[in-house]
């Protein structure tokens, strides 16, 4: 059986003749750190939304755990196992925290209850909601939110909201987490906490972790592998140091 969880083949994306993402093949396994990153428009969120449905591939093709995804929608792609975060953090912002990751796990097989339970408040419903608000705690308590499960993500500071985004992703419960920049506009104190927390939801939920990231230092201390691109093409590719370290990479970061 293999061990991948997502792999890629020759994925690539041309709009109106330009070709924005070409030939991206990642092999991503199971409870891996992997790394997608490379200078602004290199095209790595838009490998994020070809793999989340967002667009379409015209080229190549992407599977999950063995399992062909292309042409599937954002809403069954994210069924399948795969859930993502987004540069732009994207909260309900006059919903409470704890209603945030609730509106996740309301997609989850294990909490559904009928038309009939809800609109009459059966005790299949109040069973069901109880399990629900008791889940979103856990995973809550993961990122160090119970305390604010209360408040309005509008409310709560950037680094927090950037936290609740990661944990409402991980209510649906994914194979594969895909995390765009999640260090963004970070402190340092910050970021060294969000390394141990992606550590630990790899290990404590069992998935792998494909980031998006331009804190190299980020990178260099959580990631396994990586992919560099360029100009939407891949540029290097493999263990982390090896790959960061190549004169290209250095070349492309920093100019000729």
């Amino acid at each position: 059986m293999s061990d991948l969880v997502l792999e890629t083949k020759n994925l690539g994306i041309t709009f109106g003749g330009l070709k924005a993402v070409q030939d991206v093949n990642l092999k991503v396994k199971k409870n891996e750190l992997y790394g997608l990153v490379g200078p602004n428009g290199a095209g790595k969120t838009t490998v994020f939304n070809m793999l989340t449905g967002v667009y379409q591939p015209t080229t190549g093709t992407f599977y999950l755990d063995g399992e062909e995804l292309k042409g599937k929608s954002q809403e069954q792609i994210n069924h399948k196992g795969i859930a993502r975060t987004f540069q732009n953090i994207r909260l309900f912002n006059n919903m409470s925290v704890i209603r945030n990751v609730l509106v996740a796990l309301h997609n989850q097989p294990e909490f559904k209850y009928s038309p009939f339970a809800g609109m009459f408040h059966t005790p299949k419903y109040y069973d069901t909601e109880v399990r629900m608000r008791d889940k979103a705690k856990e995973i809550l308590r993961v990122f160090g939110l119970e305390k604010e499960r209360n408040n309005l993500a509008c409310n709560l500071s950037y680094g927090t909201q950037r936290k609740l985004e990661i944990a409402r992703a991980l209510a649906t419960n994914p194979k594969l987490l895909l995390l765009d920049e999640p260090a963004a506009g970070m402190n340092p104190n910050e970021t060294a906490e969000l390394m141990e927390i992606v550590r630990f939801i790899r290990d404590e939920f069992n998935l792998s972790v494909l980031l998006i990231e331009h804190d190299m230092r980020f990178v260099s201390g959580l990631c396994d592998e990586v992919t560099v691109l360029n100009f939407g093409t891949t540029l290097a590719q493999g263990d982390t140091k090896t790959a960061l370290n190549d004169p290209e990479v250095i070349k492309a970061y920093i100019g000729g």
